[in-house]
């Protein structure tokens, strides 16, 4: 089903009416910290002067473990809520869907190991970053004994998004950068995706001009920025939720736990040293469409980004990338075997190359070594 877009007025009166729609009266807000600084907050706090019973959850950090999520889920069961408001950025969001997915489950084994059924739950979500896209997909990312636990289901898919660009006026600038390079790095690999169909290529090369349409608007907080900045990574999360990402993503999560970066910024790394990697060694590409697939997919996203031809793209994502000025993570050797072995082989797969355990070694050694500026 496709989704419900509210785009809220001053009194967020597109929200009440999804919420009567949806006979919500008890639900529950998955929040992070900034939800009280935010203007949708005060109207939370009017609804509950109405009558509603509204219930807040918060207890979760960025890459939310599976732990917290059972937390949400008894919580939910026990303030006997009928919907779940999913607001903040990716973790919120992942946390949301979770609660929502599992929320009817029987607690006799853990949720992720069973198989989701419809449960009639309302599933609303509040993007807070212009970035991850989370509030498109049906994908969801928690951490179970310290491993990523990647979690797929129609029912994960928010019924509803509300796009309030507000909400990115008080986003700290690491965490602008970084959610603004989530969301091309989002639209890059969806274009190349061995997954990719001709309808996805359309909504990848969209968002890619998106971004880059709203890329200084945005890094300047003005209120058109942001706007524009939430449609572009809104339509980078649609396509990714045709195609899934690709080995940049793949290679990008370790990163982020070793040293503490933020997940689109760690993405962006790999994808710097990934692209033009891929225009070094035509000879590894293992789309089973062949070749002429995708050199087609690379001159699309080299159009999109208003560049004559892939090589001039890969130079042009490395000169975004760099504009930034993000600081760099410092190399310690011990970790870049645990980097090559813990890549997702099922994300692997979905990229148009064959990559081994010696090419993302190298890949890494460019990255930390600084080799790719």
């Amino acid at each position: 089903m496709p989704q419900t877009i509210l785009i809220p007025a001053n009194d967020y009166e597109e929200l009440d009416a999804w919420l009567r729609e949806q006979t919500v009266n008890r639900p529950m807000i998955v929040c992070d910290g900034a939800f009280p600084y935010l203007r949708i907050s005060g109207h939370i706090r009017e609804l509950e002067k109405l009558g509603f019973s509204v219930t807040y959850f918060s207890d979760f950090e960025p890459n939310p473990r599976y732990e917290a999520v059972e937390k949400g889920i008894e919580l939910f069961r026990e303030a006997s809520c009928d919907a779940v408001l999913a607001v903040g950025g990716g973790s919120a969001m992942d946390v949301g869907k979770c609660v929502k997915l599992w929320a009817r489950l029987e607690d006799d084994e853990p949720y992720y190991k069973q198989k989701p059924q419809p449960n009639g739950i309302p599933l609303l979500a509040m993007p807070t970053t212009a970035g991850t896209g989370a509030e498109a997909t049906q994908f969801a990312v928690i951490y179970v004994n310290g491993e990523k636990h990647s979690i797929s289901h129609p029912e994960a898919l928010p019924q509803a998004v509300l796009m309030d660009p507000g909400a990115l006026s008080t986003l700290p600038p690491y965490q602008r950068k970084s959610t603004m390079l989530d969301a091309l790095c989002h639209a890059v690999e969806s274009c190349w995706s061995v997954s990719s169909t001709e309808e996805s290529r359309a909504l990848a090369t969209k968002a890619i001009r998106a971004v880059l349409a709203a890329k200084d608007g945005y890094l300047n907080n003005e209120p058109k920025g942001n706007a524009a900045m939430l449609r572009a990574a809104h339509l980078a999360g649609q396509a990714i939720q045709q195609t899934r990402t690709t080995a940049g993503h793949a290679m990008c999560y370790k990163l982020t736990t070793l040293y503490g970066l933020a997940h689109g910024h760690a993405a962006a790394l790999c994808l710097d040293v990934l692209f033009p990697w891929m225009l070094a060694h035509p000879e590894r590409i293992c789309d089973p469409r062949g070749g002429e697939q995708v050199f087609g997919a690379l001159w699309q996203i080299a159009e999109a980004m208003g560049c004559e031809n892939a090589e001039a793209a890969a130079a042009k994502f490395h000169a975004i990338l760099g504009s930034l000025e993000l600081p760099k993570p410092k190399e310690k050797p011990e970790d870049y075997a645990i980097l090559r072995t813990s890549v997702n082989v099922e994300r692997l797969g979905n990229h148009p190359y064959t990559l081994n355990e010696e090419d993302l070694d190298g890949l890494y050694h460019r990255i930390l070594e600084g080799q790719g500026e």
